[in-house]
C-alpha cells in the first residue's frame, strides 16, 4: 500500500480528507487500485481511529472494496453506539453479505434512529431468510410509508411461504389507502400468487381489484390476460383516493405487454 494513501485518511482539514476518501473509491472502482483498496480496508478495520465521516462516505459504496476479512470490524461497528455509525455498518454488512450480523440486524429495528432502522431492513432482505419473517413482518403496518415499502421489499427479496403469507394478510387487510409496494412485491412471487391474485379480482371491494389489477399487470403471466381484459372493459369500481378499477387494469395490461416483450425477446436472444 501507497503510504500517502493512508496518510491522506488521517492528515488535512475534514473535508479535505472526504474528498481523499472519493478519490480512493474512484480508483477501486475504475481501476481495481490495490493500494486504495487497502487503504479502504485499514478505514474499516481501524474504524474507531477515523473521522466517521469517512467511514460512513466509504460504507456508502461498500462493494467497492468489499472483502470477507472486514467482517470482524463491521460487526464490531454495528453494535458500537459510541461510533454511532450502525447503519452504515449495516451497509457494509450488506454489502460483504456478512450473515452472522442478522441478530445484530434484528436488534436493531427498534433503533431510535430511523436510518439505522431503515439499513437494517434492507440488510436482512439481503442477508435473512425466512427466519426474520417475523421480525420484518410488523414493520408492514409502520406509520411511514418508506419504511412499510422497505419492509415489503425485504420480504420479497427473502421469499419463501412465511414471506409471502406476510405481504398477502396486509394485501387482504389492507390497513392504508395505497399499497401499490404490496402489488408490486406480491407480483414477484408468480406464478404461485396468481391463482389468490384473479380471485382478488373478484372480490365485492373496489380497492382490492385496483391494487389486484396493478399487481397481475407486474406478474408477466399470460394467464391474467383475460381478468384484466375484462376488468378494463367492464368495472366502473372508484376507490377511496378516487382510482378507477378499470384505468388500472389498462394500465396492467401495458405493463403485461411490456414484460411478455421483453421475455419473449430475452428468449430469442
Amino acid at each position: 500500500m501507497n503510504p500517502a494513501d493512508l496518510q491522506g485518511l488521517r492528515s488535512g482539514d475534514l473535508e479535505t480528507r472526504e474528498a481523499h476518501v472519493h478519490q480512493l473509491l474512484d480508483r477501486a472502482r475504475t481501476q481495481r487500485d490495490e493500494s486504495a483498496i487497502a487503504a479502504l480496508h485499514v478505514l474499516v478495520r481501524d474504524y474507531p481511529k477515523f473521522h466517521r465521516s469517512l467511514y460512513s462516505r466509504a460504507l456508502n459504496h461498500a462493494a467497492v472494496f468489499a472483502d470477507a476479512g472486514l467482517a470482524e470490524p463491521l460487526l464490531a461497528a454495528l453494535g458500537d453506539t459510541r461510533y454511532n455509525c450502525q447503519a452504515w455498518a449495516a451497509m457494509g454488512c450488506a454489502a460483504m453479505d456478512i450473515r452472522a450480523a442478522v441478530p445484530q440486524l434484528v436488534t436493531l429495528l427498534d433503533h431510535p434512529q430511523w436510518i439505522v432502522r431503515a439499513e437494517s431492513v434492507t440488510a436482512l432482505g439481503l442477508l435473512g431468510d425466512a427466519s426474520v419473517v417475523p421480525a420484518l413482518r410488523p414493520l408492514l403496518g409502520d406509520e411511514a410509508d418508506w419504511m412499510r415499502q422497505r419492509a415489503a421489499d425485504a420480504l420479497a427479496r427473502i421469499g419463501g411461504d412465511a414471506a409471502m403469507e406476510a405481504l398477502w394478510h396486509e394485501f387482504e387487510h389492507r390497513r392504508f389507502p395505497r399499497i401499490g409496494y404490496l402489488a408490486s412485491t406480491l407480483a414477484l412471487f408468480a406464478p404461485e400468487v396468481v391463482p389468490r391474485l384473479l380471485a382478488a379480482a373478484d372480490s365485492p371491494d373496489p380497492d382490492q381489484r385496483y391494487w389486484a389489477a396493478v399487481a397481475l399487470g407486474s406478474t408477466g403471466d399470460d394467464r391474467v390476460k383475460p381478468t384484466l381484459e375484462r376488468l378494463m372493459a367492464a368495472d366502473r369500481g372508484v376507490t377511496v383516493f378516487d382510482g378507477e378499477v378499470r384505468v388500472a387494469a389498462k394500465k396492467a395490461l401495458r405493463t403485461l405487454r411490456r414484460i411478455r416483450a421483453a421475455i419473449t425477446e430475452r428468449e430469442s436472444v
